[in-house]
């Protein structure tokens, strides 16, 4: 192994399996070492994997084929398929919440085929919200603290066009002791009777909020603004919050 060229040696480890080049491999030797620390191995694992970004170059390229492969939603549930299952904090106001399945009611349907149900609130306010471990799904301290990913959060809401509604998305995010280090509170959005009833994308992109953060705490609710008893508030569904390469 110490006669062969570096090319030959990065393309050989670039076949292992990326925790065991970061847990077995970079304790073999310096020159293994600096292999598993530098960009080319990286570089050639993503162009394998099919793993791209748009910029031409990674300021980490570990940390960017790491933080690909894990990307998912951390939202669980995000649709009701599993009624209020993993939602806690419930406000329920009026009626409370209830899960419909679409276009429901004076309703339209979700622009993606995949989403078949929404979370629709009643005639006084009702919230739910829901607190990710970021440790718990994978996301080290260091990465946190030191590459500080981009955290993406998107929700999706509507009314029905028959009923006027209020809408509201905050979410934190938290240190171990739970202090707010970075937080997005969008405006109360109003929505009108004899309104559409179609369906709007809300995001924010939480960059550089500094080291410490562990927890992500997504919250959402709303109400409508006839006071009819019953379910006419605002819809929501497919949320989700997942940290960017």
């Amino acid at each position: 192994m110490e006669s062969l060229p570096e090319a030959v040696l990065i393309r050989i480890l670039a076949s292992i399996p990326a925790v065991d080049l970061v847990l077995v491999c970079r304790l073999v030797c310096c020159q293994w070492k600096n292999l598993v620390d530098g960009a080319e191995l990286w570089i050639l694992k993503c162009q394998q994997e099919g793993l791209t970004r748009a910029e031409s170059d990674a300021e980490n390229w570990q940390n960017f084929y790491f933080l690909s492969k894990k990307r998912k939603n951390l939202i669980k549930n995000p649709c009701g398929e599993e009624d209020l299952e993993h939602w806690g904090e419930i406000e329920n106001g009026g009626d409370g919440w209830k899960i419909e399945e679409l276009p429901g009611d004076f309703g339209k349907e979700f622009p993606s085929e995949e989403v078949h149900k929404y979370f629709v609130t009643s005639y006084e306010w009702c919230r739910k919200a829901q607190v990710i471990d970021l440790r718990a799904e994978g996301y080290w301290e260091e990465l946190m603290d030191t590459t500080q990913p981009k955290i993406m959060v998107r929700d999706w809401y509507a009314g029905r066009s028959d009923a006027g509604c209020l809408y509201q998305l905050c979410v934190k995010l938290l240190s171990e002791n739970e202090d707010v280090l970075a937080e997005y509170k969008s405006e109360t959005v109003t929505i009108p009777q004899d309104n559409d009833a179609s369906w709007t994308e809300i995001s924010h992109t939480f960059s550089s909020y500094g080291p410490g953060v562990r927890f992500v705490h997504f919250e959402h609710g709303g109400q409508d603004t006839l006071f009819w008893k019953g379910w006419y508030g605002v819809r929501v569904t497919n949320s989700s919050v997942t940290v960017e390469p």
